[in-house]
């Protein structure tokens, strides 16, 4: 049998086809994460039937016997004639044997791959990485092969998605900080070593710490820059006030961008996610005329002073 159709061949385009997924996941191609996502599936459905039987890769088709005899090994083909069962019949093979359960998402999954769901790809692909995640996960255990084997540098990430110990807001956070992570990473691919360390420290070193916008006397937002949640560089946090019972005032961190890795936070809810070290933003008061450190992602002062 060609070696295209062994189990290793299957497994190692699904893994490749898995991680690119994850990167496309990342950058926000949710078309191009749908087709990478279904191409990994299918090609490790495909894994786990001709590790079970090559015979189970057969595409039934007009009574034709030739597939059957070649994948037993008894026939000779041109690999150009070698037709194989698609993504759809693969997982409901595996389902009929018991290996995969019914799941509805990974139907839609499929049906964006191949272009079939009556619905606009991107909306839906975008919630669809838990279900990659699950799949891939059942299939791997039935072929003993090892999770971070398959998914490399993205296993944390994808042992997240699947997190049912944190709330949905931290893992989509949690996910979007490790893509964030490896998109940094990759723009020092094929770059000297240090190049990242030197980019960091250039940077910190330009740091401008605060900028304060007013009106009418008024404290409309403020501007501050915190270390990245993911890649550790210069992270720009918008704060505003909020209404409070205790007298003072109280600032809420409000979003977070990172010009460095793009990670984007967009709510004080997934800022408190991330775990961001507001303490580490320094904010002038006009007590001293000193720089005073943020207490918590909510913090109170007595008065600010402008630039």
């Amino acid at each position: 049998m060609d070696d295209s159709l062994s189990f290793e061949s299957f497994l190692d385009g699904a893994s490749k086809a898995a991680q690119k997924a994850m990167e496309d996941h990342g950058r926000g191609e949710y078309d191009e994460f749908a087709l990478h996502a279904g191409v990994a599936i299918e090609r490790l459905a495909k894994a786990v039937l001709v590790k079970m039987n090559p015979l189970y890769l057969v595409e039934m088709r007009n009574g034709n016997a030739d597939m059957l005899l070649y994948f037993g090994g008894h026939l000779d083909l041109d690999t150009a004639k070698v037709r194989t069962v698609g993504a759809k019949e693969a997982i409901q093979r595996l389902r009929r044997i018991g290996v995969l359960p019914t799941d509805s998402q990974l139907d839609l999954l499929i049906e964006l791959r191949n272009g079939t769901a009556h619905t606009t790809v991107g909306d839906e692909a975008k919630t669809l990485l838990p279900t990659l995640a699950e799949t891939t996960g059942i299939l791997l255990t039935a072929v003993a092969t090892r999770f971070r084997d398959f998914w490399g540098r993205w296993s944390r990430t994808v042992i997240m998605a699947v997190d049912k110990q944190r709330d949905e807001i931290q893992r989509d956070v949690e996910i979007r900080i490790d893509q964030a992570r490896h998109r940094f990473e990759d723009k020092f691919d094929g770059l000297p070593s240090g190049s990242k360390e030197r980019v960091l420290g250039e940077a910190a070193a330009k740091v401008e710490v605060i900028g304060i916008a007013r009106g009418d006397d008024e404290l409309l937002a403020l501007l501050t820059v915190i270390p990245c949640p993911s890649c550790k560089g210069n992270a720009r946090v918008k704060v505003v006030p909020v209404e409070a019972e205790e007298p003072g005032l109280t600032l809420q961190a409000e979003s977070l961008h990172c010009f460095m890795c793009k990670l984007d936070l967009h709510t004080p809810e997934e800022i408190r996610a991330a775990s961001v070290a507001i303490e580490d933003a320094l904010l002038p008061t006009s007590t001293n005329g000193a720089w005073a450190t943020a207490p918590s992602p909510t913090l109170r002062v007595e008065s600010l002073r402008p630039f």
